[in-house]
């Protein structure tokens, strides 16, 4: 990846919105200290690619704000959109040089980009980072998993609604959410991205955000914008057990 997307921001990481939900999360001040010295920022319009699949990469990154999605292509030319990189998610594999999916960004997207040797380095050195990438890594296991039994599964309405619950609940979490009430959220994708996402038809997907609307389990403000007034009214459309609750 060329080095045009490089920005000169310096956002201290103790003013990070992603500060308390990312690979640093548990950072001290000396460890952010030495994190400080190899990062820098990246910003990316909406449809511009971060990188290509096989592409060799010389840092990793944190997602600071937007959304990127990550891409297989096969053989004979097909795509599939295979997951989604929201703020704070860690973009790269620490000893693996090259990425194994096409990562574009989806919305105006901001990384707070390391250094990859450095922060190998780093990892080697602090047991505490290196915990929390792998809870991160644990993390992203189980979201795979949950989201294979939402591809198998769970009807159209369903996997709509688990969609949006999974925005709502990361939203809520970067923004320490305490107090219940509506919750409004920006879609990231287009209803034609949406439907590759969850195996839908651009049809379906249309016919059942106008079903959600119709019945007030969400609102629409524009063609982005998303309320919903109750939130575990949608998870309970979702088909999760969970109690569905956002932080408290």
């Amino acid at each position: 990846m060329s080095a045009e997307g490089c920005h000169p921001l310096q956002l201290p990481c103790e003013d990070c919105p992603i500060r308390y939900r990312a690979v640093c999360a548990t950072c001290e001040t000396t460890e952010l200290t030495e994190l400080e010295g190899s990062k820098y920022y990246r910003r990316y319009e909406a449809g511009q690619t971060v990188v290509l699949s096989g592409e060799r990469t010389d840092f990793v990154a944190s997602v600071v704000s937007g959304i990127a999605s990550l891409t297989q292509t096969l053989e004979d030319g097909r795509t599939q959109m295979v997951g989604l990189l929201l703020p704070s998610d860690f973009l790269g594999r620490p000893g693996r040089d090259s990425s194994p999916y096409d990562v574009t960004a989806v919305s105006d997207l901001l990384l707070c980009c390391f250094r990859r040797r450095p922060f190998e380095g780093l990892l080697r050195s602090n047991p505490r980072i290196a915990a929390r990438l792998l809870d991160m890594t644990l993390d992203d296991l189980d979201a795979a998993r949950d989201w294979l039994l939402l591809l198998g599964r769970k009807s159209a309405r369903e996997k709509i609604a688990s969609f949006l619950t999974i925005l709502a609940r990361r939203d809520a979490m970067l923004r320490q959410a305490q107090t219940p009430g509506p919750v409004m959220l920006d879609l990231p994708l287009t209803r034609e991205a949406m439907a590759d996402y969850l195996g839908l038809t651009l049809e379906t997907v249309s016919r059942q955000i106008s079903a959600l609307r119709r019945e007030g389990v969400i609102a629409l403000d524009g063609k982005r914008r998303v309320i919903v007034p109750d939130f575990n009214r949608l998870v309970a459309e979702s088909g999760d057990d969970s109690d569905g609750g956002l932080p408290s």
